[in-house]
Order: structure tokens, then C-alpha cells, then sequence
């Protein structure tokens, strides 16, 4: 330990000095929400006016406020996911939206995208000198290793966590010491809408089943319907609250997992402080990179695979946009197309797109004829399989347009499913 901790001393900088090195025109690339360097990015923006055409990239920023308008001129924001932190600054036009599938992102920046410096939270240095990403492995690992510069920020609140998630002391550029908390996620009250929703999707999960679930409303609710199941699995992007219930209540055990036998596997976390120390040195747990556990054919070597994402409108086809108003830009692809194709490929997978039946206090259907002009299609009505509303399951994969209309139409709201059949009919689709 005493060689790694000289070595430690050498290159242990304050946030201001590590700043400093940053040059103008590097591109910064930063991990998903709780990995961002609170301080590092804090002395960044400080010594903005010293800098021009700096990119930072990062798919979810876990603080609005790092990035402004007015710092745009020194440092632009490249968003691989618009979110409500970076909406706003995508939709005036000082930041950039770049779209991929999560699982691709990695590649990218081995074989496209310029890398100069990377940034992120790490776990304290071990006795061998390892330092573990556990909060953020996604792209940042291949990111490590193709920078120039590598700074990270040590947080002991930190997980230290298993899987392909460890930067040695020697990969390291410079240190930062952070002595803030690591951001939290707090998780909303359940609506009775989540909760219904949740249900219909809970019920079709079978004991053993392996689950990829997200953050939200619907999200959580499943995961509180499904505290009753046994031996279910999770191989997932994103480690949330809801399935550390699972696993504290031993709905999860990982135990009839087809690969990875008796691993959780995700390559990002975000919740409470519970949820890091759940985490911390916790041998079901191992934190990949995204390449791995996005990749849809590593996904779909689960049998019964389950696929849980929501979405913003389904036209009568079952195309889903899930990612924008319009033309509007609102977050992006991320994992869930990845997913659904691995669900598809996973012998006896299910995927459930899940979304309330209006918007706007009642007043729009989110089941449109069609989509509206210019909104993107996320998930295809290909890959599409099960959607699911208040008012029930529509299943569509291996369905034929006019019973997928059909279907649909059942789950829309009662408000507008003759507008809906009247469209169809004139669509010569039913």
C-alpha cells in the first residue's frame, strides 16, 4: 500500500490546479448523473473565461447549472441525453444533442469521437491500488482509455463495487479530493395511475424472470407489485431504489439468471445514500460497461428477459416515440431500444412499453392515429411488443396492422376511442 499511496500524494491536486490543466479546445467527457465531479466541474466553470471551445459530453448531468449560457461561449455542452438539466440549453441552441443507442457510445468514442480529458467520481484507492466507477461505468471506462488526461474525483461515500469497473492508480493522471456527498436521487410519491399501470406489467412477470427496469413513476410501482415474486434476476442500465427493495426483500436472488448466475449486473447507479452503501463491496453486485450490458445480444442470452421503458405517444402501427414533442427534442433514445431488441431475442423475453392513456389534464390521447410531424421514432413498431396503459395490455409483436390497431384502441382512454376507430377506418387499416 505504501508504493500506491506515494504515488497517490504525487498526483493528489486541489480542484482548482486540476482545472487549470484543462486547455482550450479540449473535449471533456463526464459519466452519468452521481459520477460527475462536483468540485472538478465547480474550478472548470470558475476559470471559464480563460478557456474557448471546450466540449464537455455527458449522456445525464446529475446538476443543472454546471453548463449556462453564458459559459457556452467558453464551454459547450454536448448532451448524449437531453434531460431536464440540459433541455432547456439543447431546445435555445447552446447546447448540442447528439443521438446514439447507449450501447453504442463506446464504440464511438473508440473509433470517432476525440477524447482529451475524462472526469469522474471514484471509490477511495484500495490496498492494491484500484480505484472502482462503480456509480458510473458506461462509456467512461472506454473513455479512460483513450484520454490524454485522467482526473478523478475521490469520494468516500463512493461504492467500491466488482465487475469491469476498476482504474488503477497508474491510469491516473491527476487526484481530486471531494468532500461533498454524492448526489441523490429521491424517488416521487406512487400516483394510482403509476400503480395500475405497475400491476398490469407486474402480472405478467413470471418467478425467475430477469428484469431491466428504470427510473419513474411506473418504474417503481412495478417493482412494488413484484416484491411477491421469487427468484427474479436483474441485468439493467440503471440501478435504482426500486430494485434495491427488490433484492432487500429477496424478490431478487439472481439465482435462475441464464448468464451471470447470481449477479445483479448495471453499469450506472443513482438513488440514496442506501442505495450506495447497498452497493459498496457487495458481492451480487458487479457494475459494467455499457457496451456489455446494453449490448443487445449479451441482453437476449437471458431466457425470459424482461424489458420495462415508457414512452411519450404510440401511433396505431405501435411505432413509439418515446424521446421528443414533436420535433422537439425531450430526452433521447438511451437503452431502451437496446433492451427491446434483447428482450425480442431472449427466449421467452416480453417487452412493455408503458405510458398513461391522455396528456394534458385529460385533453390529448398519447394513442395517436399517427405520430405527430416531425416526432422521432424511438422503439419501431418491429421491435415494439407489449404497451401498456391504465386501461390494460395491448400485445402487438406478431400481430398484424389492423389487430394492433385494434388492440390499441382498447387501451386507449374511453374519451377518444371512436376518433381513434374513425381514423383507422379512413386509414383503411381496420
Amino acid at each position: 500500500m505504501s508504493n500506491w499511496q506515494q504515488s497517490y500524494d504525487d498526483k493528489l491536486l486541489t480542484a482548482t490546479d486540476a482545472a487549470a490543466t484543462i486547455k482550450s479546445g479540449d473535449h471533456i467527457w463526464l459519466p452519468v448523473g452521481a459520477g460527475e465531479p462536483d468540485v472538478f466541474l465547480k474550478a472548470l466553470i470558475d476559470r471559464k473565461e480563460s478557456l474557448k471551445d471546450v466540449v464537455t459530453h455527458q449522456i445525464l448531468p446529475a446538476k443543472p447549472g454546471y453548463f449556462d449560457k453564458e459559459s457556452s461561449a467558453h464551454i459547450r455542452h454536448d448532451s448524449l441525453f437531453v434531460s431536464g438539466a440540459s433541455r432547456e440549453a439543447v431546445h435555445q441552441g447552446w447546447a448540442d444533442f447528439t443521438p446514439s443507442h447507449f450501447h453504442e457510445i463506446p464504440r464511438l468514442i473508440r473509433e470517432y469521437w476525440p477524447v482529451d480529458v475524462v472526469s469522474t467520481v471514484v471509490s477511495p484507492m484500495d490496498e492494491h491500488g484500484y480505484f472502482s466507477l462503480g456509480l458510473g461505468v458506461d462509456y467512461t471506462w472506454e473513455a479512460l482509455h483513450k484520454a490524454k488526461t485522467v482526473i478523478v474525483e475521490v469520494n468516500q461515500d463512493a461504492p467500491r463495487c466488482y465487475g469491469n469497473c476498476q482504474v488503477h492508480i497508474s491510469q491516473i493522471t491527476h487526484i481530486v479530493e471531494c468532500p461533498n456527498p454524492v448526489p441523490e436521487l429521491a424517488c416521487a410519491p406512487l400516483t394510482d395511475l403509476d400503480i395500475t399501470i405497475g400491476g398490469y406489467v407486474a402480472e405478467l412477470i413470471d418467478d425467475g424472470s430477469t428484469l431491466q427496469i428504470g427510473f419513474g413513476g411506473v418504474p417503481n410501482a412495478v417493482c412494488e407489485a413484484l416484491k411477491n415474486k421469487k427468484d427474479l434476476g436483474i441485468h439493467t442500465e440503471m440501478v435504482t431504489e426500486g430494485i434495491l427493495g427488490l433484492a432487500e426483500c429477496g424478490a431478487v436472488n439472481n439465482s435462475k439468471k441464464t448468464w451471470n448466475r447470481g449477479k445483479l449486473i448495471g453499469t450506472f447507479a443513482w438513488g440514496s445514500k442506501s442505495l450506495y452503501e447497498f452497493m459498496h463491496e457487495n458481492p451480487m453486485i458487479e457494475m459494467h460497461p455499457v457496451d456489455y450490458t446494453n449490448n443487445p445480444y449479451n441482453i437476449g442470452r437471458h431466457d425470459n428477459m424482461v424489458a420495462i421503458n415508457a414512452t411519450i405517444e404510440v401511433d396505431l402501427f405501435g411505432q413509439c416515440c418515446s424521446e421528443s414533442m414533436g420535433p422537439k427534442q425531450w430526452s433521447g433514445t438511451g437503452g431502451q431500444v437496446d433492451f427491446f431488441r434483447g428482450a425480442n431475442i431472449s427466449k421467452g423475453g416480453k417487452g412493455f412499453v408503458t405510458m398513461p392513456s391522455t396528456a394534458k389534464s385529460g385533453t390529448i390521447s398519447r394513442i395517436v392515429p399517427m405520430l405527430k410531424q416531425g416526432a422521432v421514432v424511438t422503439t419501431s413498431k418491429n421491435d415494439v411488443d407489449h404497451v401498456v396503459t391504465e386501461y390494460g395490455v395491448a400485445k402487438l409483436r406478431g400481430k398484424c396492422i389492423r389487430e394492433r390497431a385494434l388492440a390499441l384502441i382498447s387501451i386507449a382512454h374511453p374519451d377518444f376511442r371512436d376518433e381513434l376507430r374513425e381514423y383507422a377506418e379512413k386509414m383503411h387499416i381496420i
